[in-house]
């Protein structure tokens, strides 16, 4: 298996660990990474500019064809964004020759035949669950986890295919894998608050809080997450508004790459884990 890793802008900046511990376990299970400097997927400027942002993701797209590779992303954002991309091109011949014109002064061409796959795809479906749970050395058992599988990948559905828009499956089953138990929690597809950040913070708390006291509800000892954007509403946010007294009962919240990293044996500092009482429940 070899792939481009597509990190994507947050993840360097604001979630480190995420990158991090994604290739930490790609690499524990043979896959080549190929290394591509990538720029933006073009999503801030989509509803801004939507010609630069077509020409963003195109560009990104045909850099991983001229080095012959499918891309992998963990950010659900960039996921979206590159295979709306895909979709646009392949649909509108009159843009996409006008897109590879552009292109074509880089000595780039976009012929649509770069694979793009989240993280997910390749933990769940190449490396695959049976592998997966074969190496698996500390198992979570008893450790119940609401699977929080976040809006970008999953819509448009005839966009992106990435996995059933209405009941989602991939992340319970990736976190079964681990041992751990994937409760039914009845907000679980409903959207993190995130979106709405810098436009209406109050309502963006909200439906977070909403969120993480209905997963407390089922039962939940934390969230597991796989967005960029999820993991940084339910662990930054969470954790600001705790500290400022605006948010009582506070759950962890973890990333699946890190879930599945330490239970086939990847230590904490390869996953980046320091949080003290995500340390203490997952021990």
């Amino acid at each position: 298996m070899r792939y481009a890793f597509f990190e994507g802008c947050k993840i360097p900046f604001f979630l480190e660990k995420y990158g991090r511990s994604s290739l930490a376990l790609l690499i524990k299970f043979g896959v080549e990474i190929i290394n591509i400097e990538f720029n933006c997927c073009g999503y801030p400027i989509r509803d801004i500019d939507f010609p630069s942002f077509i020409l963003s993701g195109a560009r990104n797209l045909a850099l991983a064809e001229q080095k012959d590779t499918a891309i992998i992303t963990p950010c659900k954002c960039c996921y979206g964004s590159l295979k709306f991309v895909e979709n646009y091109l392949r649909h509108d011949k009159k843009n996409r020759d006008h897109v590879n014109g552009m292109l074509r002064e880089e000595g780039l061409k976009w012929d649509g035949r770069v694979e793009i796959k989240h993280l997910l795809t390749v933990f769940h479906d190449d490396i695959g669950l049976d592998a997966l749970r074969s190496s698996v050395a500390n198992p979570f058992s008893g450790l119940k986890v609401a699977a929080h599988m976040g809006c970008h990948a999953l819509r448009p559905s005839h966009v992106t295919r990435f996995d059933n828009p209405l009941m989602p499956v991939v992340l319970d089953d990736l976190v079964a894998v681990t041992g751990a138990e994937s409760i039914h929690w009845p907000m679980s597809t409903e959207c993190c608050g995130n979106p709405q950040w810098d436009k209406n913070r109050n309502l963006a708390l909200k439906q977070m809080q909403r969120k993480l006291a209905n997963a407390r509800l089922a039962g939940a000892d934390c969230v597991c997450t796989a967005c960029t954007y999820c993991q940084m509403q339910f662990e930054h946010k969470q954790s600001s508004e705790a500290t400022a007294g605006n948010y009582q009962n506070p759950i962890p919240s973890i990333l699946i790459s890190q879930l599945i990293g330490l239970s086939v044996g990847l230590s904490e500092d390869e996953i980046g884990i320091r949080d003290a009482h995500l340390k203490k429940l997952m021990a």
